[in-house]
């Protein structure tokens, strides 16, 4: 298979994965799915969360992360006790966003659920949060850890303007849409670890990449049942691929390059992120644990020569906890 210039750094496409062993993953890991205490507070906008109904804003936050965004939820697991219930409201204060645009019919509906969090997140930092468990715990977590509203409001504006439906121009489009919302939840996620350093923050702005152009080749097949293509138009014109190829779900040699090549800017990426390792505080690795199911999936594409339908894409990796909960306990990311 020919690759592009950008691709070139992979090295060769079709190398053997090496294995790990198969044991159950550790029941602690499992264990750790509890309530989560919320911060203490006070003061006259406590009224939000501390009715009779307050211990279920952190069980929502948390089921919702399990039902929609179950690596990130893995992930939240294996964070430090006091940090993990304020990234579980950040993580589902994300997928609340992600879901808008699949979940309306029409755009103006989505503006108005958009502009629904623009004013929660103004209202959180007046300490007037909604009646809204999502918003009732980001509050907390705000009040706790002190986040930079810049990046909250960040990931808004990003997604109000990916409400257009439009194609990527693009990689480097794709690449600023995950700077905005995957990196900025990793910098959010850095704070609530207490960790102020430029080389995370580098780390986490390729690592925010490399999960931003993933999950754009895992939902290729899932946005082409519903007749619509984000893949970056440039490198698709590049080898000669129309929208319809990608939509007739073609497997050919010019489809699967355009695929090397997205998939390669996501591998580079992460190999930039792992050169600051030793740069990284120890303390914020756990923030990067992401970073194994990235690889687990770029590993996946490689096997089936980078056919992006191939069924054993779409499938969980049962070892996917043991795989996360070995990084964790080896300290690397």
């Amino acid at each position: 298979m020919a690759a592009s210039v950008q691709g070139s750094a992979w090295g060769p496409l079709r190398v053997g994965i090496p294995g790990l062993c198969c044991r159950r993953p550790p029941l602690g890991l499992y264990a750790r799915v509890r309530r989560l205490p919320g911060p203490e507070v006070s003061g006259r906008s406590v009224a939000a969360a501390s009715g009779p109904g307050t211990w279920g804003t952190d069980h929502y936050c948390l089921e919702l992360l399990r039902k929609r965004d179950y690596e990130g939820y893995l992930c939240s697991l294996l964070l430090p006790a006091e940090s993990r219930s304020s990234v579980f409201a950040l993580r589902a204060f994300n997928v609340e966003l992600a879901q808008v645009k699949d979940s309306v019919s029409e755009k103006t509906i989505g503006l108005m659920r958009i502009q629904f969090w623009k004013k929660t997140v103004e209202d959180i930092y007046c300490d007037k949060p909604p009646h809204q468990p999502v918003a009732i715990e980001l509050w907390k977590a705000v009040k706790r850890h002190n986040l930079t509203k810049r990046w909250l409001m960040k990931i808004i504006d990003e997604r109000e303007k990916n409400l257009d439906d439009k194609a990527y121009r693009n990689i480097k489009e794709l690449e600023n849409y995950a700077e905005n919302t995957q990196s900025s939840l990793l910098y959010l996620t850095l704070e609530i670890l207490g960790i102020k350093d430029v080389h995370a923050d580098h780390a986490a702005s390729h690592i925010g990449k490399a999960q931003g152009i993933v999950t754009c080749l895992r939902a290729t097949p899932y946005h082409g049942s519903r007749r619509k293509v984000f893949l970056p138009m440039d490198i698709c014109m590049l080898h000669g691929v129309s929208q319809e190829d990608i939509l007739r779900r073609n497997r050919d040699k010019n489809v699967r390059d355009v695929i090397y090549d997205i998939a390669s800017q996501a591998h580079l990426h992460l190999k930039h992120a792992r050169s600051f390792h030793k740069s990284v505080p120890v303390k914020a690795f756990p923030a990067f644990l992401q970073t194994v199911s990235l690889e687990d999936f770029l590993k996946k594409i490689r096997r089936v020569d980078f056919d992006i339908f191939h069924p054993s894409l779409q499938q969980k990796n049962t070892l996917l906890p043991l795989y996360l909960y070995i990084q964790s306990w080896r300290k690397i990311y």
